[in-house]
């Protein structure tokens, strides 16, 4: 697939990981929509970007809203042949605390999102891209959803985000096995440290610090480095069914 010719819904687009996808989709000749839940920032972006760009507000974990975002998509460019899974939360809390058991619903709300949510949209993107004419390659699509270095090194206080990035990784061969037939491509990428807006609260000092854990480089990674693989994977058909790590070789100590 060509970049220029790709229509990609991305969810988490108004920020991060997303946001920069969205960026480098739409720098390289694509289109975009975004499906995130903040109306501020989507719309604003947007306004950046131009016609090649729509905002939906979105919750992933809502099968009726992702239809309908997938239908404004569909309405507005023609089709889509892409999806980019990012949104998703983050949480750290101990099974065994000073302040109580770890909470059920805090578990239970980071699996939703993170995990429930990616195949949730990967349920029902697939099923509007099987419609697709094949390239001349037989591709439909491409589906790359966002899993974590604490998919295999989660440290204390992780279990509900790692649980959650594990089953991203778990799921991506059967589903790429699955959609093999219909020319649609299922792959992963699993970032370590990257500098995202939930490093933004800390000190400089502190990023500082985070960033010389990374064998080389020796800093947090940048959101426009995971676009860049983004695009290496929708222009290379033989990715597929794999998840690739994005982390400059860190591997995470218990805590």
């Amino acid at each position: 697939m060509k970049v220029s010719e790709t229509i990609a819904i991305v969810t988490g687009g108004a920020s991060g990981l997303g946001e920069s996808t969205v960026r480098q989709i739409i720098k390289q000749g694509g289109k975009a929509a975004i499906l995130d839940l903040s109306e501020e920032r989507g719309q604003s972006l947007v306004g950046e970007l131009g016609e090649k760009a729509i905002f939906v507000k979105t919750d992933v974990t809502s099968e009726k809203e992702v239809t309908n975002a997938i239908q404004i998509a569909v309405e507005s460019f023609g089709s889509i042949n892409a999806v980019v899974n990012c949104a998703g939360i983050g949480v750290a809390s101990k099974l065994l605390s000073r302040k109580g058991i770890h909470s059920l619903d805090l578990f239970t709300k980071v699996i939703s999102i993170n995990l429930i949510g990616s195949f949730n949209v990967i349920r029902l993107a697939s099923h509007q891209m099987s419609k697709n004419e094949p390239n001349e390659h037989g591709e439909r699509g491409v589906i790359i959803n966002t899993a974590s270095v604490a998919a295999f090194e989660g440290q204390i206080g992780q279990a509900a985000y790692s649980a959650s990035k594990g089953g991203i990784v778990g799921m991506t061969l059967p589903i790429a096995r699955e959609l093999a037939s219909y020319g649609i491509r299922v792959m992963t990428i699993a970032p370590g440290l990257f500098h995202t807006p939930m490093f933004e609260s800390l000190p400089a000092e502190a990023i500082d610090s985070l960033g010389k854990m990374v064998p080389f480089p020796p800093r947090l990674g940048q959101p426009s480095e995971y676009a860049l693989l983004v695009e290496s994977i929708i222009t290379n058909p033989m990715l597929n069914g794999e998840t690739i790590r994005l982390d400059g070789g860190i591997r995470m100590q218990p805590k």
